[in-house]
């Protein structure tokens, strides 16, 4: 008598996790990727490109290359087109604020990669407001608001968690957030 054996979920769990660590689960599964308890998403909107991504971005310990290659090109530099490599850490940092604010709303991104040219540019056309040595230019960096949440509650959110620097700017409506050194303004 020839018996087949019905795979167990945590065999299929435990499957799913050895794909996607390969990078061999496609990223158009993402309610699957969703799914797995220990996954993490983020949804943002674009407020200068029009553009709205909604993806699974890490799975336990690991980012998904795919993913992490989508929201690098999603973040990429409005002004010039030019892509650059978003630190990992930020979107768990963002992933992490929107826990803290008990919310799974989209995050509207004013600002993400910026590029040096760019970034000297406003400098010296926005009559100050923008760094030097924007972490902004090394993927660490982003403005951003959350429809529904009171702006200062965002700011307090991410100061609570004391992942990086924290920049709070009512009158143009956002917030800074960074992985660099802790600190607030």
């Amino acid at each position: 008598m020839n018996q087949t054996k019905t795979p167990s979920r945590r065999y299929f769990l435990g499957s799913a996790l050895r794909a996607t660590a390969a990078g061999t689960l496609a990223i158009g599964s993402g309610s699957a990727l969703a799914s797995i308890p220990s996954s993490r998403g983020l949804s943002f909107n674009h407020l200068h490109t029009n553009e709205r991504i909604s993806l699974v971005y890490a799975v336990g310990d690991n980012f998904l290359p795919q993913s992490i290659t989508r929201l690098n090109t999603f973040l990429r530099d409005h002004y010039s087109g030019i892509v650059g490599t978003m630190d990992p850490g930020l979107f768990d940092l963002l992933y992490r604020v929107r826990q803290a604010l008990g919310t799974s709303q989209s995050f509207d991104v004013i600002s993400g990669y910026r590029s040096p040219v760019t970034n000297n540019t406003l400098r010296n056309t926005r009559g100050g407001g923008v760094a030097k040595k924007s972490l902004h230019m090394e993927g660490k960096a982003i403005d951003v608001r959350l429809p529904g949440v009171p702006l200062a509650e965002l700011r307090d959110a991410a100061k609570s968690l004391e992942g990086g620097g924290v920049g709070y700017y009512p009158d143009s409506q956002f917030v800074h957030i960074d992985t660099g050194r802790v600190r607030s303004w």
